[in-house]
């Protein structure tokens, strides 16, 4: 694999990652607590109902989260390509 091809498919990886984490944010934040949270008031977490949860706690918890996987993951993408920092 040439430096080009390399390049190429490291900005690929990254960028699904990218996206993959984009999604995943979505679902929480947007998805879970704001369309499904009539859904979700029935199910109790805390002393409040789950959608609340999501909206207040929950999203910001899973955003937290993924910072760390894209984090630990780039890491990993970054050895792997050979453009890594020690």
């Amino acid at each position: 694999m040439n430096d080009k091809e390399a390049g190429l498919a490291y900005w690929r990886a990254n960028i699904n990652l990218v996206k993959i984490s984009l999604v995943i944010w979505a679902l929480c934040s947007f998805g879970f607590a704001i369309l499904l949270r009539p859904m979700l008031s029935g199910i109790a977490v805390g002393g409040t109902d789950l959608g609340f949860w999501f909206a207040q706690q929950g999203s910001i918890l899973v955003f937290l989260a993924l910072i760390f996987i894209y984090a630990v993951r780039m890491n990993t993408l970054d050895r792997k390509f050979g453009v890594h920092e020690d």
